[in-house]
């Protein structure tokens, strides 16, 4: 395939004359049949990069993402282009399953977008053996890494696809990786030979700030009214988000929440709202920002410190997408710190609580011993620490190590769409007597809205029905619930269901092992991260830009001027950023002259008088000899190079 054809394609789908960063880079190595690992940060990118080598291939492209928001929004998307493309998501019934996965086999489909959790389906499995995959592309590629900051057990499930169709390569994307990561992610995806593109991931335009304060409201408020433009405030708690929202919304600025607990419906009316800029502000959770391709986002504020530099690279990279000057403002005081240290015995409960918890969890089942093989159930955290007197986060990390050694499976909360099915004919409708308008009204906006509804479930919107009959979503909702109990329909509210599934039989407690490299290692890799977000947060010596660089594995001579540690002056009055930039150039350039007429020394985009000022400033503290108008590094400096 010619570079020309791809190009054909950027600009007839996309409008585009010219790919952007490395992803002509990745496009040319997946399109010759090379797995591919693309790192790429926010706004790299990503979808250009996979689809259009897809385009320009026979058969469809498996695109694996656990974000059920960027499937739909990508599918509709390129659906727009006149390009056919389905998804496979929770809420869908059996035979809209079996209806996608026969169009992508016979339908000329480009691309099919799937969660994880969905792979190990056999019905999945069966259809994509008669499909002819050109690629697997794996979004979110970080979440199959043991080492990564956000692993999910379902990403494991990929590497089995290989066996499946073992001619398609792999394509994995991700915005966040460190070294380690990097090459786990490849292990783990069974990589024929590593081959690995990386963009840069420094963000010219993106300052890093920190402000150390007490009364974080106050000073998010005089942040939001110092920087014009489009906001995300990212909190921990759902309250916080709700609360915080108010509070700005008293304060004259426009605002909503968004969190994972919201009905889709609410997602979608708060995410629309806030991309139209109709509203200002999104204060959110970390539920929010996947997948979301806003790019005039100006400030990104964090309340609460992620207790990962991935998570928070990966949300405060949401702010200026579209190149032009952004701020990612982190909030910290004095209790930040003992919030963060908490987290660790929170995620890492002692091992004799995990045990504990399994056994609980037996009991709560009345699962007998050497019962339970495949066994799943709905879970619900809260009744389940109720009854047994636990806390719910530590509770929550318990069953996720154990998820981790194989003895269950914790399914996080699935979205399960609002579904129903009449229970009567059509002809027989028009027989129902005693019916109130309202009801009838809602029936017709039904007929009048979907098809099929007589013979499978069908996934329906509320909302959509109270525009419609001009009913709130709560008589919707209480209106189809009258329907049901009436045996008209049937019908299945929305609802987010945890499951628990027995990975194996029942064992004895004591005889559950929990290894180093689930607890031990895992820990000690979660504390290297918590550390590196207090460091992050508290050092004012070193440009935050090169901190967050120097994580993920990249090093940068220079500072990047635009932090409030580069901003803070010395005592010569020269930003502090600037000041180590020169002091460095001067250093290098010494190194290789080893002594220079004092008026030669100058360097392109630097006024003569910063110049100036450094160099006085390394004489004044002995870096350097000035000697009848030549300057060399004094010994001091050389031994103290030396030493480091």
């Amino acid at each position: 395939m010619t570079e020309d054809k791809y190009h054909i394609i950027l600009k007839q789908y996309w409008g585009y004359d010219d790919f952007r960063g490395i992803q002509q880079e990745i496009i040319h190595s997946i399109g010759s049949g090379k797995d591919t690992l693309g790192l790429m940060p926010t706004g790299g990118g990503k979808s250009i990069a996979f689809q259009v080598p897809a385009l320009a291939q026979e058969g469809i492209c498996i695109v694996i993402t656990p974000l059920i928001a960027l499937m739909k929004d990508q599918v509709e998307n390129l659906k727009k282009r006149g390009i056919k493309a389905a998804a496979i998501y929770s809420g869908l019934t059996h035979n809209e399953i079996l209806v996608t996965l026969e169009n992508c086999i016979f339908g000329d489909y480009k691309f099919l977008y799937v969660s994880p959790e969905r792979l190990s389906s056999e019905l999945f499995l069966t259809k994509l053996k008669r499909m002819r995959v050109s690629f697997i592309t794996v979004d979110e590629a970080h979440c199959i890494s043991q080492w990564g900051y956000d692993f999910r057990p379902s990403y494991i499930r990929i590497a089995d696809l290989r066996k499946v169709v073992p001619q398609a390569p792999v394509l994995a994307l991700t915005a966040t990786a460190t070294p380690e990561v990097v090459k786990d992610i490849q292990d783990k995806l069974l990589f024929r030979q590593e081959h690995v593109f990386k963009m840069s991931f420094a963000r010219k335009n993106l300052a890093y700030v920190v402000r150390h304060t007490e009364d974080k409201e106050s000073e998010l408020l005089h942040i939001i009214n110092s920087i014009p433009g489009t906001v995300i405030v990212y909190c921990r708690s759902r309250k916080e988000c709700r609360d915080l929202a108010a509070q700005l919304e008293e304060r004259g600025l426009t605002a909503t929440f968004y969190h994972a607990g919201l009905s889709n419906c609410e997602k979608d009316e708060r995410q629309r709202l806030w991309q139209t800029d109709q509203c200002r502000v999104m204060v959110a959770t970390n539920a929010f920002g996947m997948g979301i391709d806003k790019p005039d986002v100006r400030l990104v504020v964090h309340m609460d410190v992620p207790d990962s530099p991935e998570a928070y690279f990966q949300e405060a990279g949401r702010a200026g997408r579209d190149g032009r000057k952004a701020y990612a403002v982190l909030l910290y005081n004095a209790s930040d710190k003992t919030k963060l240290m908490k987290r660790i015995p929170d995620t890492f409960p002692d091992r004799e609580f995990i045990k504990e918890i399994y056994e609980h969890i037996c009991y709560y089942y009345q699962m007998a011993m050497g019962d339970g093989l495949n066994v799943t159930r709905e879970f619900n955290l809260n009744e389940f620490c109720r009854n047994f007197k636990h806390f719910p986060v530590p509770t929550d990390s318990a069953l996720r190590i154990l998820t981790r050694a194989g003895y269950l499976e914790y399914i996080d909360e699935q979205e399960n769409d609002s579904r129903l099915i009449f229970l009567v004919r059509r002809d027989e409708l028009y027989h129902v007597d005693g019916l109130e308008p309202e009801y009838e009204s809602l029936l017709q906006a039904v007929l009048r809205s979907y098809g099929g509804v007589f013979s499978d479930y069908i996934t329906i919107d509320e909302t959509l029905l109270g525009k419609q009959t001009g009913l709130s979503r709560d008589m919707v909702y209480r209106g189809l619930i009258a329907l049901g109990k009436r045996r008209i329909i049937s019908y299945i509210p929305y609802k987010k269901t945890p499951y628990i599934r027995f990975a194996q039989k029942r064992v004895e407690t004591e005889r559950i092992v929990i290894s180093r490299e689930i607890y031990e290692n895992r820990k000690e890799k979660y504390e290297a991260r918590i550390q590196a977000m207090i460091d992050y947060a508290t050092r004012d010596d070193l440009c935050r830009s090169r901190m967050l660089l120097a994580y993920f594995g990249e090093t940068s001579e220079e500072n990047c001027l635009a932090c409030d540690v580069c901003l803070k002056k010395n005592s010569a009055g020269i930003s502090q950023g600037l000041a180590e930039n020169v002091e460095k150039r001067i250093t290098a350039l010494l190194r290789e002259q080893k002594e220079v007429p004092v008026h030669d020394i100058d360097f392109p985009g630097i006024s003569r008088e910063t110049v100036g000022q450094v160099l006085h400033q390394m004489v004044q503290e002995e870096k350097l000899l000035l000697d009848d108008g030549m300057i060399s590094l004094s010994p001091n400096q050389d031994i103290e190079e030396t030493t480091n």
